[in-house]
């Protein structure tokens, strides 16, 4: 044949080759086909006026509010009033309504526990990250029927075992007394802060 080179390696390649690459050839049309229709493109990529509108809109955004963008959930000890607030009473209900009256029993001086942990903010921190684990990983669509054993092993019963413990944040505190001062810090430190450089 005069139109192909005569230094063309021989290669033996599988049959099943061929298949996969038409498969391959088929989903990107598919996959390019629906890029199409979702950002109205007709070249199947997204259009440099809308990708330079969006950019733009959100660079305006970002100064607007004159800080970074927080990823949810915050930490609850970074919020501020009424932010701070409106968590903490969303979490002592949680805390009151499902925790205590499914999983404490009578504290005792091996597994403490104070009904006035909201006033000790080590106890609110733990709590609060217990609060959040529990919301993701009892929704069967985000984490299946594996969730809830995740959530005791790896979620509650490390964080009662640190709270409950003789040395937890409420050491000080026994049945029908109530002590913090011994675990409150002056300030939260600058480094949990969340400021403008």
């Amino acid at each position: 044949m005069a139109d192909e080179p005569d230094d063309v390696p021989e290669m033996d390649v599988p049959v099943g080759m061929f298949e996969d690459i038409e498969d391959l050839k088929t989903q990107v049309a598919s996959l390019t086909a629906q890029l199409k229709e979702l950002t109205g493109s007709e070249e199947g990529e997204p259009s440099e006026a809308s990708a330079d509108g969006a950019e733009t809109a959100g660079a305006e955004a970002a100064e607007d509010s004159g800080e970074e963008e927080w990823q949810y959930p915050p930490f609850i000890l970074l919020l501020d009033s009424p932010e701070y607030d409106d968590e903490l009473r969303a979490l002592i209900e949680w805390v009151e309504g499902v925790l205590v009256p499914g999983y404490l029993a009578e504290p005792s001086a091996d597994a403490r526990w104070c009904h006035l942990w909201f006033e000790h903010p080590v106890a609110v921190a733990r709590l609060h990250a217990l609060w959040l684990a529990w919301q993701e990983l009892t929704d069967p669509v985000s984490c299946g029927y594996t969730g809830p054993s995740v959530w005791h092993r790896d979620h509650l019963d490390p964080c009662l075992r640190e709270l409950r413990a003789p040395t937890g944040p409420f050491t000080g505190c026994t049945k029908g007394e109530h002590q913090i001062l011994h675990r409150l810090p002056t300030q939260v430190p600058s480094a949990w802060r969340h400021e403008n450089a």
